[in-house]
Order: C-alpha cells, then sequence, then structure tokens
C-alpha cells in the first residue's frame, strides 16, 4: 500500500510541475508579443500595391497534348478542366 501512495503522490508532483511550466511558458510568450508589437514597426497595407497578372493562354497544340495524355493516362475517364502556366 505505500508503494501506492508514493505512486500518486509522484504524479500528482509530476503533473503540477508540467501545469506550473505550461504557465511560464504562456505568460513568457504573452510577454514576448507584446514586446514584438511595441518594437516591430506595423507595416502599411494601404500604400502596398497588388499586381494582378492576366491568364497567360495556353497554346491549342499544348492543350491537346495535355488532354491526349491525361485521357491516356485515366483510360479515357478523365478530363481537363484548368490549365494554369507556372
Amino acid at each position: 500500500m505505500e508503494n501506492m501512495g508514493l505512486g500518486l503522490t509522484l504524479m500528482l508532483i509530476g503533473m503540477l510541475t508540467v501545469f506550473v511550466i505550461l504557465l511560464i511558458v504562456i505568460n513568457l510568450s504573452k510577454v514576448l508579443i507584446s514586446i514584438v508589437n511595441k518594437v516591430a514597426p506595423e507595416e502599411d497595407t494601404t500604400k502596398k500595391k497588388v499586381e494582378v497578372k492576366a491568364p497567360t493562354m495556353i497554346d491549342s497544340n499544348v492543350m491537346a497534348i495535355i488532354e491526349a495524355a491525361v485521357k491516356d493516362l485515366t483510360g479515357g475517364k478523365g478530363t481537363v478542366t484548368n490549365v494554369e502556366k507556372l
């Protein structure tokens, strides 16, 4: 019976230790976040220009080759719905 009591005591001490360490980590991360927010300058999103590229057209020969490859690989069951040039 002594071993059971010792085991429960060690388990409770271990769980409390992990809980306290997690609380310390959480609070230190909150402090770090607040320091970074004060020190780092805020980005101005109003002046940024977003460039939108027009979709490039795929050559009809390339499209035919892609469609043929998809039909060959899928046994005629697959279809090409969208092709984007990277």
